[in-house]
């Protein structure tokens, strides 16, 4: 069962998480984790999800609970 979480002071579960990142609907997320990281941009805290945005590509994102920042790992 996914924890949800508080980003940009709206509640997300992991789904809405990873929509947020990839800025389209997923197939499925897995939990949210602290990425034990701060943001690049604002030095907040920033969480860590890994999620399918297809059948054939798994990913993992990373998201910044208090500014826009994301990045994923297919960079």
């Amino acid at each position: 069962m996914s924890e949800n979480r508080v980003v940009q002071g709206r509640m997300v579960t992991a789904e809405k998480l990873a929509e947020l990142i990839e800025d389209d609907s997923v197939m499925e997320a897995e939990s949210i984790a602290d990425a034990d990281t701060d943001c690049p941009d604002c030095g907040g805290d920033v969480l860590e999800v890994g999620y399918m945005p297809s059948v054939t590509e798994y990913v993992v994102g990373r998201k910044c609970q208090d500014c826009d920042w994301s990045e994923t790992d297919r960079d």
